[in-house]
């Protein structure tokens, strides 16, 4: 028996397979894959049949280097992949398909795959992977990588590669990706040898995993087809406890310092998810209010008591004045971004990354370490404090702060006022939900006014701040947790980058609720402008009909223009179990 390749294409028409010779086929007999005629076809000689060259035909059912890769990546809790198949990662995606522990979502561009990825590991603290081919599909990756990077978030890239005899050359689609990915990478290796599978594989989910960054493995298209086998190696016994608490003595000096302010605030960063009954326990028996970052948003119920607001560029007026007013910042899993606004106080600051740790400004006591640890211990050293005075203060700045975003609301202008919507939303969505925020004026208002719950999630583009970023996260949302409601809220202008990825939703039967601020504009830079000293330019979006969009792509479309329905509208898409967008003609001016 033997093989032969088609010149043109590459394909190989393989008689042992096929169970027809070769010479036996008609004369109108074409290439299955690029219609050439027979002729164009040469017999591969056993010099040029080699392991690399033809290492096993998918359907030999043999194991190979692609399946030992995806049964790690298995092995290890990955659930998930999220890319576009292609011609250097067809052994990777065949792998996937053998799988039944891994499940694929085919998306339209590979940003969306990063960004699902991403927003799935700052969902779940776990990882999700991401595949694409050489060149192109590899830096295609690089905006929602630089996402996850930013934020923390451990994600697994893996790219297909061409052939390894072709590397170096300048062959079709080949770029330097071990350099490309170096700078958003934790880890970053090619495998050239087929016993490097299991480790590599196994190295780069753990560093992803304990440095919460993004692993970048390369596999070279030849190396893929290798016949090989391995038993996965387990997770257990690999991964370390990363429950550390800091030194009693440096608990006692901090318990010291909260025992001796008389106006503590806590900051509570997305460092800090998680724990906020142990929050909430520390606030109520040292009587501080809890002000949250942006990312911290749902640390605790914001209807609670001591919660005053978030604090920064998109803060309450009472989390601004309690935070000025201060002698003592307790600072929970903060980056301490510039947007946050966190001034220089006298602060106890609890983090596990020791790189935050005084990132900004010297602080009185770091506590490096998990902060439910640290929270517990330090909860049992501090002496409870009823500071009557300070909790009515807080009381009273809470009020008045609600007072005013009351007061901006008005349901009866046209178009709708952000505030508006921001409130029909804040009253209809699930007190469950999972909310996908995009990036821009939309994001400006949730932000400020909207009172998450604590049973609530929100995921959102923190520190890279990127647009396009609502969708793919809201999807990975749905995907991850199919029994809860998953709503995005985006502007038009964050939408129309990744638009295409409804059809996404659309094919796997994502019931997301898209709600789009549609105002034409992109409306911070608008405000930018505006704030610099800017005429306003080149910020106006010419649009389609979001909603006949929606309706084209087999999802639900509703088109929102009189406040008076926005109501009945919001809860009528919440309701649809289908891919919804609601498309919410707003404007860009904040309190006219």
């Amino acid at each position: 028996m033997s093989k032969y390749r088609c010149t043109i294409c590459n394909y190989i028409y393989d008689e042992e397979i096929e169970r027809i010779s070769f010479s036996d086929l008609p004369n109108k007999w074409r290439c299955p894959v690029c219609n050439a005629f027979s002729e164009s076809f040469e017999l591969l000689s056993n010099n040029n049949n080699t392991e690399e060259e033809n290492s096993r035909d998918i359907d030999t059912g043999k194991s190979t280097v692609s399946d030992v890769i995806i049964k790690q990546m298995a092995e290890w809790g990955v659930k998930y992949v999220f890319g576009i198949p292609g011609t250097s990662s067809l052994g990777i995606l065949q792998g996937i398909k053998n799988c039944k522990d891994m499940k694929f979502f085919q998306v339209r561009h590979e940003q969306t795959a990063a960004f699902m990825a991403s927003a799935y590991g700052k969902l779940t603290g776990e990882i999700a992977a991401c595949l694409t081919v050489a060149g192109p599909g590899a830096t295609n990756l690089s905006t929602g990588l630089y996402d996850a990077k930013l934020d923390h978030s451990p994600v697994l890239a893996i790219t297909g590669q061409v052939k390894r005899l072709l590397i170096g050359p300048g062959s079709f689609q080949e770029i330097d990706q071990h350099s490309f990915f170096e700078p958003v990478s934790v880890f970053n290796k090619p495998i050239i040898h087929k016993e490097q599978t299991t480790q590599l594989i196994t190295l780069a989910i753990k560093e992803a995993l304990l440095k919460k960054g993004v692993s970048h493995i390369s596999v070279p298209n030849d190396v893929q087809k290798q016949i090989y086998y391995a038993d996965p190696v387990p997770r257990t016994g690999k991964i370390p406890n990363t429950s550390v608490s800091a030194s009693k003595q440096l608990i006692d000096e901090a318990a010291q310092k909260i025992d001796s302010s008389h106006r503590p605030v806590i900051i509570a960063g997305f460092g800090s998810m998680g724990q906020g009954d142990l929050v909430l326990e520390l606030a109520e028996k040292i009587s501080s209010p809890i002000v949250t970052t942006f990312r911290g948003k749902g640390v605790v119920d914001e209807m609670e008591e001591l919660y005053a607001g978030s604090h920064g560029t998109i803060g309450s007026t009472s989390a601004s004045k309690l935070v000025q007013e201060t002698d003592l910042l307790i600072v929970l899993g903060s980056s301490y971004s510039d947007m946050t606004q966190i001034p220089p106080k006298p602060t106890v600051q609890i983090d596990i990354d020791p790189m935050m740790i005084g990132r900004r400004y010297a602080v009185d006591v770091g506590l490096l370490g998990d902060i439910s640890a640290i929270l517990s211990s330090l909860i049992n050293k501090v002496h409870s404090s009823k500071k009557l005075g300070y909790l009515n203060e807080i009381r009273l700045l809470k009020k008045q702060w609600f007072a005013l975003i009351e007061e901006e609301i008005d349901s009866s202008k046209t178009p709708l006022r952000p505030q508006h919507i921001i409130n029909v939303l804040n009253n209809k969505i699930s007190h469950n939900a999972v909310i996908a925020l995009d990036v821009g004026e939309n994001g400006w208002w949730f932000g400020r006014n909207f009172q998450m719950k604590k049973t609530q999630k929100m995921v959102m583009s923190g520190s890279l701040a990127t647009m396009g970023f609502g969708l793919p996260a809201a999807m990975a949302a749905q995907i991850t947790y199919p029994e809860k409601q998953v709503v995005c809220i985006t502007g038009d202008g964050g939408f129309s980058m990744v638009m295409a990825d409804f059809l996404t939703a659309v094919k796997y039967n994502l019931p997301i609720t898209v709600f789009i601020f549609n105002n034409n504009q992109l409306g911070m830079i608008q405000q930018e402008q505006k704030v610099e000293g800017y005429p306003n330019w080149q910020t106006d979006l010419l649009n389609c009909n979001f909603a006949s969009f929606a309706e084209i792509c087999g999802g639900v479309g509703l088109k929102v223009t009189n406040p008076s329905d926005l109501s009945d509208e919001v809860e009528k898409a919440l309701s649809i179990n289908k891919p919804v967008i609601v498309d919410i003609h707003t404007d860009p001016k904040r309190f006219i």
